[in-house]
């Protein structure tokens, strides 16, 4: 698993051991506020619905450390508008 470090929305920081952090099944990063508020719990990149990030285990950060790459691709609202009307009410399990 991947550790990004900001949500790719608003660019807040994410640290490993943020109780912020959430992601979907393929490790994009959002923060709870943008998943909640925003994005209703719908992926802008794949529609996946997403859970809180575990954190990695201190003793394990230096020999598998967090991404040092950034990912940052604010959400534009009208083109993500269509799929979060054609998900927002169906759970992650049936999309």
């Amino acid at each position: 698993m991947e550790i990004r470090l900001n949500c790719e929305n608003c660019d807040k920081p994410l640290l490993n051991d943020s109780t912020e952090a959430m992601i979907c099944s393929f490790d994009c990063t959002f923060c709870q506020e943008c998943v909640e508020d925003i994005l209703q719990n719908v992926c802008p990149n794949c529609g996946g619905g997403f859970e809180k990030r575990p954190t990695r285990p201190r003793a394990f950060l230096k020999a598998h450390p967090p991404s040092a790459k950034k990912v940052l691709k604010p959400v534009r609202m009208e083109v993500f508008q269509t799929m979060l009307v054609e998900y927002e009410n169906v759970h992650p399990s049936e999309r």
